[in-house]
């Protein structure tokens, strides 16, 4: 007989290949193709690893790579907000946390209350481990929108300032990070590929 936890863990590890399943609006880097939510994740850790020196502040890496590993999670069952939908609150819903227990909660009680944790500490994003996450979450849909003609941007007819006031919570975990993507949303302006309101002020 298997233990009662590794048949938890088993089930969750089943259950958790449905986000290869959910499907962005992003499109991977210079492609047509969608992005699914486990790439997404894939590519935030990896970010983690590589631009962990730019955070404004120490974090530990370890959590980080936790909270970019399980925070879109919860779309297995709620789905894929997009950043920019103007009908739906991209934030903590009913929806999501329900999802979170119910996924999580497949797991032995200790891991599943330490995810939900770790998933509600991302959502929040006051810590400065959340803060990093959030950043590089923020940051790669930023950088697959340049490589790709504007991207949703061009596709869904967003503003400048709308994408300029979603991006800038990249400052808040990363300054340097913030810096290069600023000139990078000037520089998509200057392009075409992001459009202005020419009666919106400079931020």
């Amino acid at each position: 007989m298997h233990p009662e936890d590794l048949l938890k863990q088993v089930a969750f590890i089943k259950e958790i290949d449905k986000l290869k399943y959910i499907r962005r609006r992003t499109r991977l880097f210079n492609s047509d193709r969608h992005e699914n939510d486990a790439e997404h994740s894939w590519h935030l850790a990896m970010m983690t690893l590589v631009l962990v020196q730019h955070a404004n502040q120490p974090v530990d890496v370890l959590r980080v790579l936790k909270m970019v590993l399980i925070h879109d999670l919860v779309e297995i069952d709620a789905g894929d907000t997009f950043i920019y939908d103007t009908t739906k609150n991209h934030t903590n819903t009913d929806e999501e946390r329900l999802a979170a227990a119910r996924i999580f909660g497949m797991l032995p009680e200790p891991q599943a209350r330490e995810f939900i944790d770790i998933w509600e500490e991302f959502e929040a994003g006051i810590t400065a481990d959340a803060k990093f996450a959030r950043a590089m979450d923020r940051f790669e849909p930023l950088l697959q929108n340049t490589s790709n003609k504007g991207g949703t941007w061009a596709e869904y007819d967003v503003p400048f300032q709308t994408v300029y006031n979603k991006k800038k919570a990249i400052g808040e975990g990363s300054a340097a990070l913030w810096q290069y993507a600023e000139n990078l949303l000037q520089e998509s302006v200057a392009t075409g590929i992001l459009r202005k309101d020419p009666s919106s002020l400079n931020p």
